[in-house]
């Protein structure tokens, strides 16, 4: 995986928390800011899946985990399988504004 740097700045309310995280699990403070960051990556990635905005081989990619694991995710947060149609229209609509 490929990273790069990127200032930031965090609210002050949230660093006693970085820091109890960062105790508890033996880590430190910009291990938990990373992890932080990639649950709110996976929690998107699979409210987009779900708003069938991506397919499910994108949100496999994006997150680095083949689609089993996707799949397993999606069980263990409970997100609904399976689209409406207007959904899946908007899907294939996002798809193709996405890949021309």
């Amino acid at each position: 995986m490929a990273t790069i740097s990127y200032p930031l700045r965090i609210d002050k309310r949230i660093l006693p928390l970085i820091e109890l995280r960062a105790k508890d699990e033996y880590i430190d403070k910009s291990t938990v800011i990373r992890k932080l960051l990639y649950q709110g990556v996976e929690d998107y990635i699979l409210e987009l899946y779900a708003e069938g905005r991506i397919s499910i081989s994108k949100a496999s990619e994006i997150l680095g985990k083949s689609i089993y694991d996707v799949h397993a995710l999606i069980r263990k947060k409970r997100v609904k399988i399976g689209h409406p149609e207007e959904i899946y229209k908007k899907s294939r609509e996002t798809a193709k504004r996405v890949f021309r």
